[in-house]
């Protein structure tokens, strides 16, 4: 990648070198080596990884919230977003800006990171409060995903622009690459709607019609219909993704689309 992406890593490294707070005593010398293992590469700065793991529960009031793995958050998803557009721009020379953009949002979005960071058991070194941990349960997954983002800041802040560029295309464009499953298109609403506009219907309705388990942990059941002969079920921890689901079951109930 260009010169000026390696300036702007020294400004940003130099301004990170000011942090004199030591944040590795809340990792163990084996944790460092494991995540060696799953960056690739040795680390020069224990700080920065520390950090990229310290969820904002994590913390008593004797630190600073700018010590949580947020801002990491904010510079991973920069240079993500950096990455993975600069691969589909050289692997994808006749496509769109179109077809780059929903490409590149479907190997970013919370669903990938959340299955990157499971692909590399990031929950066993995420720094997390016991209390938000049990209250979560099942829940973890937003807490991964912005984690894995944090970790991409770190990767990018201690080894440089190179080793952050490896990592995200080890470990989310490759695993996602095999089965092409980032071509295809999973936005059922939006093919939904296509349908009903394409066959001159009135536009899907969306409507929940059952909410269950406590208001930290919900499960949403919402039904959409298209007209009166097309309808469709789908639950999920929030109503996009029930809204999705259901969206997906109707679709399957088109016989000229199966």
């Amino acid at each position: 990648m260009s010169s000026i992406f390696s300036f702007l890593f020294r400004i940003v490294l130099n301004k990170y070198k000011k942090n004199s707070q030591d944040l590795s005593k809340f990792l163990t010398p084996k944790k460092f080596a494991e995540i060696e293992e799953i960056i690739g590469f040795k680390i020069s700065n224990k700080n920065y990884f520390t950090q990229a793991l310290i969820h904002r529960s994590f913390l008593d009031q004797s630190y600073s919230a700018d010590i949580s793995n947020e801002r990491l958050e904010f510079l991973g998803d920069a240079v993500l977003n950096l990455v993975v557009a600069d691969y589909l721009f050289d692997n994808f020379r006749d496509k769109d800006e179109g077809f780059l953009t929903k490409t590149r949002s479907k190997l970013v979005n919370r669903n990938a990171l959340s299955d990157a960071a499971e692909r590399i058991n990031l929950v066993k070194h995420v720094l997390i409060s016991k209390q938000l941990k049990n209250t979560l349960s099942n829940g973890l997954h937003t807490v991964l995903a912005d984690a894995f983002e944090a970790l991409i800041g770190a990767v990018y802040l201690d080894g440089g622009l190179g080793h952050a560029e490896k990592f995200i295309k080890r470990i989310i464009i490759e695993p996602n690459s095999k089965d092409g499953g980032y071509l295809r298109d999973e936005n059922f609403k939006s093919q939904l709607l296509e349908y009903a506009q394409a066959n001159k219907m009135e536009n899907p309705r969306y409507e929940v019609i059952k909410e269950d388990g406590p208001q930290h942990d919900r499960i949403f059941t919402i039904r959409v219909s298209v007209g009166s002969d097309i309808t469709g079920n789908g639950t999920g921890r929030n109503k996009k993704t029930a809204e999705q689901n259901a969206a997906h079951d109707a679709l399957s109930k088109i016989p000229s689309l199966n």
